[in-house]
């Protein structure tokens, strides 16, 4: 039995093929470039010893259809899967469920109707994830695929802290409230940081932390989300790598009024050239970190800046908690730039949070704790494996498994 996770993008499809049995990843890649003259195509599998192989080719994707018909072929030559009803399930990846989604779901063409409706909340995104689930559900009827939402971990935030105080009419009318991303992530790291401390996930509060070129923290109360800091779109919160994070509503109206900006160019201005890259001219954390050394002082300041907002969001959110088990760091940069951990920390004992200076700088890699024995507040960096999520959650939805299925 396996489950395909499909996340597919606008121009893009990832996917992984997971074996039930152990939920490794047999099978993984990814189809770039659709509908360009030149698609790429990395295509990558464990070979009979169980060590991973990649081959690379150039070829025309027409579109989806064609992407995932190549995905299926080399499934099958690299006999990671003999026939179509080896599939238990196919998990696809969706961005933006609304107000309508706070579980995983089985795609049906109501389904399928509502995530259209949802187009105008995830522009850039839902359509692509449409594309793909309507080329699974052709190419394999007999497989069950499953929506698998970005925001539904998010869906248990009390009012107080998902409306905006805003009239109530842009609310009831046209859902503008926040919603909350990278909910698969938060997830996942939550219930495998519950599993370090030997806990259940509902024994547990914590404060998750995924950090990359996209960044939010959320706030986890008995295992459900309490907050995050993202909002209706991926742009409010942290400063990350392109995009600024919290902003003076007002800062708009300026540029709008004052030097020209429309719509289209304020988007553009908050998601592509603001955040590291409009402070320092970099978004990619190693070269910031890079330049910083060498002197370059719009470096040091981004990374004061990016710092300086998680410690205003942890302290924050454990008011929020009132006790708090865990920090949790995850993501590319959460898992992998011990510098910015240090200096998020730094400051922080007052709360129970103490660094364990040679443990964060180790190198180490997998779920470890970095907090010092006598600190109260757990220091941990779990790696995230949002596809395993997405196939565990799929695989739970059609089973009508219990939620310990979904253990990892």
């Amino acid at each position: 039995m396996k489950v395909l996770v499909l996340n597919s993008g606008s121009s893009s499809i990832k996917y992984q093929l997971f074996r039930v049995e152990d939920w490794s990843a047999i099978a993984f890649g990814l189809v770039a470039r659709i509908g360009e003259s030149e698609g790429e195509l990395r295509l990558g599998w464990l070979d009979a010893e169980g060590e991973p192989r990649e081959e690379r080719a150039t070829r025309a994707v027409a579109d989806h259809g064609s992407g995932i018909d190549q995905i299926l072929a080399a499934l099958r030559d690299q006999g990671a899967l003999g026939a179509v009803e080896e599939l238990a399930a196919i998990g696809h990846r969706v961005v933006h469920g609304g107000p309508d989604f706070s579980a995983p779901v089985v795609i049906d063409d109501q389904v399928v109707a509502k995530l259209h409706a949802l187009i105008p909340l995830a522009p850039l995104h839902n359509p692509g994830h449409l594309a793909g689930i309507e080329v699974a559900r052709a190419l394999f009827p007999g497989v069950p695929s499953v929506a698998v939402f970005d925001t539904a971990f998010h869906q248990s935030m009390p009012p107080s802290a998902y409306r905006y105080a805003i009239p109530e009419a842009l609310y009831s009318e046209h859902r503008i409230r926040r919603y909350g991303f990278h909910g698969t992530s938060h997830q996942y790291v939550a219930r495998r940081a519950a599993a370090v401390l030997g806990r259940a996930p509902e024994g547990c509060n914590l404060i998750t932390l995924h950090l990359g070129n996209g960044s939010s923290a959320t706030a986890i109360r008995a295992g459900r989300c309490l907050d995050t800091s993202m909002g209706l779109t991926p742009l409010e919160g942290l400063v990350m790598g392109t995009r600024c994070g919290d902003i003076d509503p007002a800062v708009l109206i300026y540029l709008s009024e004052h030097l020209g900006y429309d719509a289209a160019a304020l988007d553009h201005l908050l998601n592509r050239e603001s955040g590291l890259l409009g402070l320092c001219g970099a978004n990619d954390m190693r070269e910031v970190w890079r330049r910083a050394e060498a002197g370059d002082a719009r470096a040091e300041l981004a990374i004061e800046v990016m710092a300086h907002r998680l410690k205003k969001y942890i302290g924050a959110y454990y008011a929020l908690l009132g006790r708090v088990d865990a920090l949790v760091f995850t993501g590319g940069i959460g898992e992998n730039d011990h510098r910015l951990r240090a200096r998020v920390c730094a400051g922080l004992e007052a709360l129970g949070i103490r660094l364990d200076d040679q443990a964060n700088a180790a190198g180490a890699s997998g779920e470890r704790a970095i907090s010092t024995p006598e600190a109260q507040v757990a220091l941990l960096v779990i790696p995230t494996n949002e596809e395993l999520e997405i196939a565990r959650q799929a695989l739970a939805t059609v089973t009508g498994a219990s939620g310990d299925s979904n253990r990892s």
